[in-house]
């Protein structure tokens, strides 16, 4: 997973900025091209080419679904495709994409830490928000959250002025490093009840474990304050952090 956007700093946005790409589009885009466009611009970050079938994955929907909204979003300017299928954000798309990042992220740090929503929820409550927030509301949000340069779950703010240290996959860590979680990838954030696991085990951004043990077929054991958990595969590879 290329790690790009989390390593370069990122300027300063004013929040009036940051929508005004949706103003002018404001007719054309729909909630589910949002949705959409969200996960293609958490995708552009991954090494691999954008395809239909990953998206879909992504969306937890059929490739047939996925093959008629983007042709909507390709008519609309929204994005690109490759000669093999690939999909790609125009500039126009990206700007959009980083606004509902933004809004997002913001929303997120405004229900964890001014309303006190539970963390594995927020993501799911601002999904429900985001798409009402008005640049009026989103310049208060970002007054009431704060310096806050992650969500909660460790994803950078677009436009917040930062640059984050280097992450390390879980799954390299090796027997006896520790490992401070830092970062839940973004895809895990769709599940709630993993979200809920995570929490209630501390796989949460800020705490430090170590690795006493580490199969690749069987999962990696982390040590904190006195506890043991063993990981399974696809919870390792969801968690990043500092050795």
């Amino acid at each position: 997973m290329s790690f790009s956007k989390l390593n370069e700093p990122t300027a300063t946005v004013d929040a009036k900025n940051y929508v005004m790409a949706e103003q002018n589009d404001q007719s054309a885009l729909t909630n589910k091209m949002r949705a959409y466009l969200e996960a293609i611009y958490h995708l552009s970050d991954k090494q691999t080419p954008i395809i239909s079938a990953r998206l879909a994955d992504w969306m937890q929907v059929t490739p047939p679904t996925v093959t008629n909204i983007i042709n909507r979003m390709s008519q609309a300017g929204y994005i690109d495709r490759g000669n093999r299928g690939e999909i790609t954000l125009t500039s126009t798309g990206f700007a959009l994409a980083e606004t509902i990042v933004r809004r997002h992220h913001l929303l997120e740090c405004l229900l964890a830490d001014v309303i006190g929503v539970p963390w594995h929820l927020v993501h799911q409550e601002a999904l429900r928000l985001e798409h009402a927030l008005s640049p009026e509301l989103e310049e208060r949000v970002e007054v009431l959250v704060g310096d806050r340069t992650t969500c909660p779950h460790g994803n950078p703010i677009p436009g917040s002025p930062t640059t984050l240290t280097q992450s390390e996959s879980l799954t390299q860590v090796v027997v006896g490093q520790s490992f401070t979680v830092n970062r839940i990838n973004e895809e895990a954030e769709n599940d709630t009840d993993l979200l809920l696991f995570l929490q209630q085990n501390r796989l949460i951004p800020g705490t430090e474990f170590t690795v006493v043990n580490s199969l690749p077929t069987h999962g990696i054991t982390l040590k904190h304050s006195g506890h043991m958990i063993t990981l399974p595969p696809h919870i390792t590879t969801i968690l990043w952090g500092q050795l």
